[in-house]
């Protein structure tokens, strides 16, 4: 079953109202997360509530719970919805207070969601995924995982207009990333990506990724790559909490490496899946 949680409450989500006046209704102003679960397990659920806190304090949002408090709400839900292979989104936001631009003296609100998980297919890790390259038109404070995700919106409907998977952004010639994953480029056997700075998101998965692939003796270098070297790469993959370790064949109209997911993906893919047990 799916369940919803609202400021203190759990109750199913059809049942849920939330008030006009929410701030992350009317304005965006907040910060989330989004932690897959497996077989009761939730995956890396500290780090993605310590990257949440994070965000919550570079827009100067109260933490309305510790974190250890919400690790125990979001156990409570996954037995109240008897959820074992789930999605749970959790969401602050400034609260609940007339629309006003400064800053409100109101609590914060917190929602969460607890759904059945949606996997991708074995068929699309076996064969992999086409990405388009698209300028990158968001913000320059896109370590914070905001509610304000427009121009992500614009950009992943952009690449489904296109055929493809994922959009893959591109800032003053060099990639950043996808507009909800962490990209990738393989070259001559080693691993390169955005070093995370401001101008991406530091993935929780894209950690644990770099970290399985050093630990497999596998070279990586954190350092901006352009669009050219991308489309010259010998193999390419996106990380990210829902699609896991997912190889790029084709970049628009260019083929990656030998159009199938090659092995250095192959390898990090069934490293990863070993992590997640």
């Amino acid at each position: 079953m799916t369940l919803a949680f609202f400021n203190g409450e759990f109750l199913p989500t059809d049942s849920l109202v939330i008030p006009i006046d929410e701030r992350g209704h009317q304005f965006g102003d907040g910060v989330y997360e989004v932690i897959k679960i497996y077989d009761g397990t939730p995956f890396l659920m500290r780090e993605h509530l310590v990257r949440l806190e994070n965000s919550a304090k570079a827009i100067r949002l109260e933490m309305p719970y510790s974190i250890e408090r919400f690790e125990e709400l979001i156990q409570e839900g996954l037995t109240r919805a008897q959820l074992r292979d789930a999605q749970v989104y959790v969401q602050i936001t400034r609260g609940i207070a007339t629309r006003l631009h400064s800053f409100p003296d109101v609590p914060p609100s917190t929602s969460m969601t607890f759904r059945p998980s949606k996997s991708l297919t074995e068929e699309t890790f076996n064969t992999g995924i086409k990405v388009a390259l698209l300028e990158d038109e968001r913000w320059y404070n896109c370590y914070i995982k905001s509610l304000n995700l427009l121009p992500n919106i614009l950009a992943k409907q952009a690449a489904a207009d296109r055929g493809c998977f994922e959009a893959v952004l591109v800032r003053d010639g060099y990639i950043t990333e996808g507009s909800s994953t962490n990209t990738y480029a393989v070259k001559d056997g080693v691993v390169y990506t955005h070093p995370a700075n401001k101008r991406i998101l530091n993935g929780i998965t894209r950690a644990a990724v770099l970290q399985v692939a050093q630990e497999s003796g596998i070279e990586v270098r954190e350092e901006a790559f352009t669009s050219e070297f991308l489309l010259a790469a010998d193999e390419a993959f996106l990380t990210s909490t829902t699609a896991e370790v997912l190889a790029i064949t084709h970049v628009d109209d260019t083929v990656i490496g030998t159009g199938t997911p090659g092995p250095v993906v192959r390898q990090l893919h069934a490293k990863f899946r070993k992590l997640i047990g």
